[in-house]
């Protein structure tokens, strides 16, 4: 194996002008034909750099923790690491990724064995939007939420737009000509579920329709809870549905089949999540709206490293402190439309 002594001797310099050189060292003035010469040797002789020894050099070690409680668990969760993942390639680091199936103990133990490994920062990721207590170790290294939030706003949070996500999700059906638009949210009050209603009133605004309470029901948003709700749902006289999710929608095109209807002819449907498995194998193919997902953990990553250069350059503090221009408010990553084949087109009246 090639050593850095190897390459300094071939070189014609010292131990220490070589590292330097190799590690483009800004603290040491080097002459540039001095640095061309020892990277030509070093590439000609195959040196390849202890990945420890670069760490402690440059002072970073290329790391980024990544916590998640339900990789194993959510669908979701695949895409969220994967843009975290692309966009940590693209900027010369490496995920570490401790799924902690909600424990709070592993938790805890995944921050403490990323802090020993040097990590640069650490993303802690939520399988649902919701509000979380981060682990206390999560204050000493710059860190950043996904899809979850802390009430005090001490760390940046990315997360999905909510009232932008239901919003859009009624305007594909008042463009399609809707009135009677009728809305199953969840039971649960959640983000999900406060946002997308605030973005179901507020479209209804815009198209000049007023808000009816008796058109909004809830139910558990799970295929059960849908094809529960479909008689509900029909006595309102409602030409459209805008479920909470898409398994909700599944559940409720299941009820309808039942009754010998269809949709869209007699009722047209949205769903919310763009879970592929579903809403692109229903008959018809469910209209409905994306979980930014992949966007997430590029925004996750590049929020965490954008952070981190602030803290080098000394614009206001340290990185590794959670409240270091805090309180912060969430980045909110809009949720796209899918259109699909669910929605009847109105004449206009």
């Amino acid at each position: 194996m090639v050593t850095l002594q190897d390459v300094a001797r071939a070189a014609g310099v010292s131990i220490a002008t070589a590292s330097w050189a190799i590690n483009n060292n800004k603290n040491v003035r080097i002459p540039e034909s001095t640095m061309r010469k020892v990277r030509k040797v070093a590439a000609d002789l195959g040196y390849r750099q202890n990945a420890m020894a670069r760490s402690l050099a440059r002072g970073r070690s290329d790391l980024i923790g990544f916590i998640s409680d339900g990789v194993a668990t959510s669908p979701f969760a695949g895409q969220v690491i994967q843009g975290a993942q692309d966009e940590a390639w693209r900027n010369g680091k490496i995920l570490l990724i401790v799924d902690t199936h909600g424990d709070p103990d592993i938790e805890r133990r995944a921050c403490a064995f990323m802090l020993e490994r040097q990590v640069e920062g650490i993303v802690y990721s939520s399988w649902v939007h919701h509000e979380v207590r981060p682990p206390a170790d999560l204050a000493r290294v710059n860190s950043v939420l996904v899809n979850c939030f802390d009430r005090l706003g001490r760390f940046p949070a990315v997360v999905p737009d909510e009232v932008q996500g239901g919003r859009t999700a009624t305007e594909m059906l008042t463009n399609a000509g809707h009135k009677r638009i009728a809305f199953v949210n969840a039971t649960e009050q959640t983000p999900a579920s406060q946002g997308r209603l605030q973005g179901y009133k507020e479209a209804l605004a815009a198209a000049g329709l007023k808000y009816d309470p008796d058109m909004v029901m809830t139910c558990t948003v799970d295929q059960e809870g849908g094809y529960g709700i479909m008689s509900q749902v029909m006595q309102t006289g409602a030409t459209a549905v805008f479920c909470h999710n898409d398994r909700t929608a599944m559940g409720l095109f299941d009820a309808l089949r039942e009754r010998g209807m269809h949709v869209p002819d007699d009722i047209s449907v949205v769903g919310f999540d763009n879970q592929k498995l579903i809403s692109a194998h229903l008959h018809p193919a469910l209209s409905t709206v994306g979980l930014p997902q992949y966007d997430l953990g590029v925004l996750g990553i590049r929020t965490l490293l954008q952070r981190e250069d602030v803290g080098e350059k000394g614009e206001g503090g340290s990185a590794n402190a959670a409240s270091q221009n805090g309180p912060y408010s969430p980045i909110r990553v809009a949720c796209p439309s899918v259109p699909r084949d669910s929605i009847r087109i109105l004449a206009a009246s």
